[in-house]
């Protein structure tokens, strides 16, 4: 037997599994969950599906479709079923506390590598332009591989538009994992996850505060503010970051909170400019108008509140 027979085997219409077992990856990928949430076994040791109507009419929509990802993708994004707000039903709270029974959307974390994506994307820095090449090496605390052996080995990271490339291409050593891709239980690859648990934990909000990745971004993201509208007000500018960042208008608290902080970061740094200098060094990429130093260490600071929020982590 050859691996284009295997191929043939696969994709034969008399074999349901494998369209049922990719349109259900596809269907977690949009809900967080399978329509049989036990990923790596679709069969009777597995768990039965929540709709196997449904499971089963995606896979031979899937199949009859010829095999087209991006049709199944279409499918599932305009339905009633994904567009749904993800708002707590207290009706369902007893009734389906896992939201199996789909009526309403599920909010998530995003996974790991997604979380550094999503901070680049906002704060304008993310480098999408290239598919595919070599891993590439973002920030990592220096010694982190002082242990490993066989052979010992020295991490350097990327000094170019490199940094800031898609978390895809991050390398990847393994048993040392990159200490944000740990954080935010990204697997370690020494064996097969079909499925990533998520947690939740003080050293998430500690990388998203202090990863220089991160620091970089919020800097990034006040420079994108401030240049895309130089006259705006402190009120219309937290205004731009909540659209940026969260894709909504700010509430009325969160405004005055907000104002507050950043009044409270420029009376802080105007008595001490050394450190808005020192804090504007983090990172590769434009660190400002030394001139502007106060004034630009007020909103980045400010724009790492935004970058650390929930809401910035979450799908809705």
């Amino acid at each position: 037997m050859s691996r284009l027979d295997l191929a043939h085997w696969l994709t034969s219409p008399e074999n349901p599994l494998t369209p049922r077992q990719f349109t259900n990856r596809l269907w977690k990928q949009f809900f967080g969950k399978g329509l049989s949430n036990v990923l790596d076994d679709i069969g009777n040791q597995g768990e039965w599906p929540s709709h196997p109507q449904l499971i089963d009419w995606l896979a031979a929509e899937f199949r009859d479709s010829g095999w087209d990802v991006k049709h199944m993708v279409r499918l599932i994004v305009m339905s009633h079923t994904y567009r749904q707000t993800s708002a707590t039903r207290r009706d369902l709270a007893d009734r389906d506390p896992a939201n199996r029974l789909l009526c309403e959307q599920s909010a998530r974390r995003l996974d790991a590598e997604f979380v550094r994506d999503n901070a680049l994307a906002i704060s304008g820095l993310l480098s999408d332009d290239l598919i595919g090449g070599p891993s590439v090496k973002p920030y990592q605390p220096a010694g982190y591989y002082v242990n490993l052996n066989f052979p010992q080995r020295d991490y350097h990271a990327d000094t170019n538009d490199e940094q800031y490339r898609r978390g895809v291409y991050m390398h990847w050593q393994r048993t040392f994992m990159h200490p944000m891709l740990a954080a935010f239980d990204a697997p370690s690859r020494e064996e097969c996850t079909a499925d990533r648990l998520q947690s939740n934990s003080p050293q998430q909000a500690l990388v998203l505060l202090n990863d220089p990745t991160f620091v970089e971004a919020a800097r990034a993201f006040a420079l994108r503010l401030t240049a895309e509208r130089p006259q705006a007000t402190d009120a219309e500018r937290i205004q731009d970051a909540f659209r940026v960042a969260l894709g909504r208008p700010t509430k009325p608290t969160e405004l005055q909170s907000l104002t507050n902080f950043l009044a409270q970061q420029r009376t802080a740094y105007a008595a001490a400019p050394a450190d808005a200098t020192a804090f504007l060094k983090t990172g590769l990429s434009d660190h400002g108008d030394p001139a502007k130093a106060v004034e630009l260490a007020a909103w980045a600071q400010t724009c790492r509140v935004i970058l650390n929020l929930h809401e910035t982590l979450t799908r809705y």
